[in-house]
């Protein structure tokens, strides 16, 4: 769907862009794990503003095929985020469910600013409303893997985004 070359391009744009925002202050990266471990890395290397990095990780997979609608906060962060300038990484955003629920919980940490940021977009599932403030790519409604993304924790490491078919699905 979306090749290395072209991610490697519009990493770097946002990272240009999020330099330029945020000249002259800190930056504190949430990774939002496990899938935007690679965005997060690729992205901080072409930051030139100083940044300090935690994790997270959220759960909203009842079976893991469909959501259960109900979010699960599985790793807090390890440090305070108060006064940060705070930018959470996301691989994807779709439904909207996760990122609502975290944003809404981290704004109550009192950041000094709080921004989201997402390698993927699919705006045709939201189902919640979730500002984005930085956006890779916003793609159609397809199942992906590569970059961070899986499919049963597999294809996470391939450099560029790819479609999968899974077999009886397609015409």
């Amino acid at each position: 769907m979306i090749p290395e070359a072209d991610v490697d391009a519009r990493i770097r744009q946002l990272a240009e862009k999020i330099s330029s925002d945020y000249a002259g202050k800190e930056l504190h990266l949430i990774c939002i794990l496990k899938g935007s471990v690679f965005f997060t890395c690729e992205l901080s290397k072409r930051l030139t503003v100083p940044v300090t990095m935690d994790f997270m990780s959220l759960s909203s997979y009842g079976d893991g095929t469909k959501t259960s609608g109900v979010v699960r906060l599985v790793k807090d962060l390890d440090e305070s985020i108060e006064n940060k300038d705070v930018l959470v990484i996301e691989d994807i955003i779709d439904s909207g469910r996760t990122l609502s629920y975290l944003m809404k919980n981290l704004k109550q940490r009192r950041p000094a600013s709080l921004r989201l940021c997402t390698l993927l977009d699919k705006p045709e599932r939201r189902v919640k409303k979730v500002k984005v403030d930085y956006i890779g790519f916003e793609i159609p409604d397809e199942f992906v893997v590569g970059y961070g993304l899986d499919y049963a924790q597999k294809y996470r490491n391939l450099p560029y985004i790819g479609v999968v078919e899974l077999e009886g699905e397609k015409d």
